[in-house]
């Protein structure tokens, strides 16, 4: 096979103005950042700027008993079944089965067990999708099925089940709906005008800024979102982004309802990094996020991880790698696309990415695409080692391959 360069964006000449924003609106929930009108995901030629943040504030507060890397720290259980995906056609009774071994596999315990060791019936929990690249490449509604089965199973009520992400349109074009999904709320942190002219109230301000909450953000000094490269202007940054200072806030959601987190992304790249686990939790968390994909890079995926809100909150992580996507990520690209017929488990979303990022580092080698292995693709899962937040050290990491 040929060698490939990256394809990791959209021509814009081939995008209809729907699709140009739809990818636009994609650099938050999965990269952050954009590069003249096109995203840029991963790919900077230099690494991070020093920009000081908040982090020393998220670490100063004390971990509680369910802080990252929760019980099973290092630990990563990967459960691969050929007949999950046949074509284009995902086997729903296989899909849970695979549910069940995987979590039953991680814990060491029965479903109703480990639905105990990480919920109370009273809790809410929230189901963070990756709703990017529909109907290809995002979190699988069957996942999301057996997950629901499995919490409303053991007594959790279903109004207690959030499927959420930032964006509501992106929920919405991913068939994330309560027809699809009834009994359970359905919630975007965010709304974005794809039409550009009718997001702001009566007050000039952002139909979005009350669903944020000024008392729990992630401060990058000096890093402002106006004049950002890539955004014809401000106004049109401000859409996406509702907030353009230094302050990237997280959704009330997070901070006022939810208290617990499972974590469903997808498998796929970005550049020569990933999109998976610590990408879609960070990124889809907090609001004015374009701005700091440049000076912070992959950072940003460790240093909101650890704010208390998600730390102390993340239950576990189920990365969809049914269908995997080694290049033209984080959005659909059906010609990188390729059946990988497993899904992984972990309450450590750092050893997991570094599980998965070795895996596709190895499906690019064997496509004949061209890899960068800079260390800057996965510092920052080092950087988590560092805080006690994971493991990223692959020698620490142990993994449990369960095949039907």
């Amino acid at each position: 096979m040929s060698k490939s360069g990256y394809v990791s964006y959209p021509d814009p000449a081939r995008m209809n103005r729907r699709d140009f924003v739809r990818t636009v609106g994609t650099c938050s929930a999965a990269a952050g950042g954009v590069v003249l009108g096109i995203p840029i995901f991963g790919q900077e030629k230099k690494p991070p700027a020093k920009v000081e943040t908040n982090i020393g504030d998220f670490m100063k507060v004390p971990k509680s008993k369910n802080s990252l890397p929760g019980p099973f720290p290092g630990e990563v259980v990967k459960v691969r079944d050929p007949r999950s995906l046949q074509g284009d056609k995902f086997a729903a009774a296989v899909i849970t089965g695979m549910v069940e071994k995987g979590i039953t596999g991680l814990t060491g315990k029965d479903m109703k067990q480990s639905f105990g060791m990480f919920f109370a019936r009273e809790d809410v929990v929230g189901l963070k999708v990756n709703p990017v690249g529909p109907p290809l490449i995002n979190t699988r509604h069957e996942i999301v099925d057996a997950v629901i089965e499995w919490l409303a199973g053991n007594g959790l009520p279903k109004q207690n089940i959030v499927i959420w992400d930032r964006f509501d349109y992106m929920l919405a074009d991913a068939g994330y709906t309560t027809q699809r999904f009834p009994g359970v709320r359905i919630e975007g942190l965010q709304t974005m005008d794809e039409r550009g002219n009718n997001w702001r109230d009566k007050n000039g301000n952002h139909l979005s800024i009350d669903n944020f909450d000024r008392d729990a953000y992630y401060y990058a000094k000096g890093v402002v979102g106006k004049g950002v490269r890539g955004y014809k202007d401000d106004e049109f940054y401000l859409n996406q982004h509702v907030f353009n200072g230094e302050y990237s806030y997280f959704g009330k959601l997070l901070t006022r309802q939810l208290t617990k987190i499972i974590n469903l992304p997808a498998y796929k790249n970005t550049g020569s990094g990933i999109s998976m686990a610590t990408k879609n939790l960070s990124y889809g968390s907090i609001c004015n996020t374009g701005r700091l994909h440049d000076p912070l890079f992959f950072n940003v995926c460790t240093e909101v991880l650890a704010a208390p809100v998600l730390r102390d909150k993340l239950a576990l992580n189920i990365t969809d790698g049914l269908r995997g996507q080694y290049d033209g990520g984080p959005d659909k690209n059906a010609q990188f696309l390729y059946a990988n017929h497993s899904l992984y488990f972990a309450t450590d979303p750092f050893a997991l990415d570094m599980v998965c990022h070795r895996e596709l580092v190895a499906k690019r080698k064997e496509k004949g695409v061209t890899v960068n292995e800079s260390p800057r693709f996965t510092e920052y899962l080092y950087y988590a080692e560092k805080l006690g937040l994971g493991v990223a050290d692959p020698g620490r990491i142990k993994v449990r391959q369960i095949e039907s």
